[in-house]
């Protein structure tokens, strides 16, 4: 998904990450609807109720997938991933102070060894830019609040259902449905649609056809994660998590061709390895 979005918005040149996202979750909202009109699969009722309460969530998902698109457009996949081991230590903190969980020692050990790790990738990044940092960080802030309310606000929506419950494709209907009305929103204020409707790269056949993917890839990564998180547990799903780190930062590196120091791929390799270990010691 990250290496698509990224020959999307950089080997396209696309500088709508907005508008991009919008298509992205329609292309979700249409298949998930079409699948539901065969029935492939089934969904709760969307009632004002359940969507009152999934609103808080909403938005921090939305924000979550904008800055993520904006930090693509300037930093390499390589530091994104790296980065994004910020998210852990986040969400570690928030569960210590929300949720009372203690973490332990090896835990912390690790997510020193990522913090280490993301400040020796910065300074060493060739290719450093202070505004694709910024969206990032703001990107792994929103992404560990989005795991922590997801948490909370489950349990209460799922009051709201008439089954009481709420199954994954629910759940990947309502993130990708309610965020279209922003979306445009965003569109509209930000000025994009002006974008969109001059650009020659929307008139490529091809575009289209990598958008699209990244839209259907989307919505695969979000039923197969929520399975897989069902089935498994938190512990190996974060371990899995971190070890898919590391063929997304050497397949980034070596199709964009990015410019690397030794000192930047060793500070990569101890990203990765940190966020292996930080997994390792969560399941312990």
């Amino acid at each position: 998904m990250i290496l698509l979005n990224k020959v999307v918005l950089s080997s396209y040149g696309f500088d709508a990450g907005i508008s991009l996202m919008f298509y992205q979750n329609l292309v979700s909202v249409v298949v998930v609807m079409a699948l539901k009109l065969f029935g492939l699969v089934s969904t709760e009722k969307l009632t004002w109720k359940l969507i009152k309460v999934w609103i808080p969530v909403n938005i921090i998902f939305i924000g979550m997938l904008v800055t993520g698109m904006y930090s693509l457009k300037y930093i390499n996949i390589a530091m994104v991933t790296i980065l994004k081991n910020l998210t852990n230590i986040l969400t570690a903190i928030g569960e210590l102070y929300i949720f009372k969980k203690r973490q332990n020692r090896k835990v912390w050990t690790a997510m020193l060894m990522m913090i280490i790790s993301a400040l020796t990738s910065g300074i060493t990044d060739l290719s450093f830019d202070a505004v694709g940092y910024t969206w990032q960080i703001f990107n792994c802030i929103l992404t560990a609040s989005y795991s922590l309310t997801l948490r909370r606000v489950m349990d209460t929506a799922k009051q709201t259902t008439r089954s009481g419950s709420l199954n994954e494709v629910t759940m990947v209907l309502l993130n990708n449905a309610l965020s279209l009305p922003l979306a445009i929103f965003l569109i509209i204020v930000f000025k994009e649609w002006e974008y969109v409707y001059t650009v020659d790269v929307v008139r490529l056949p091809m575009f289209w056809v990598v958008a699209t993917a990244s839209g259907l890839l989307g919505l695969s990564i979000s039923f197969t994660s929520m399975w897989f998180l069902n089935q498994t547990g938190p512990t190996t799903y974060s371990l899995v998590g971190s070890l898919n780190k590391i063929p997304i930062s050497i397949a980034g590196l070596l199709l964009f061709n990015v410019s690397l120091s030794m000192s930047n791929l060793f500070s990569i390799l101890f990203g990765l390895f940190a966020g292996v270990l930080f997994a390792r010691a969560k399941m312990s």
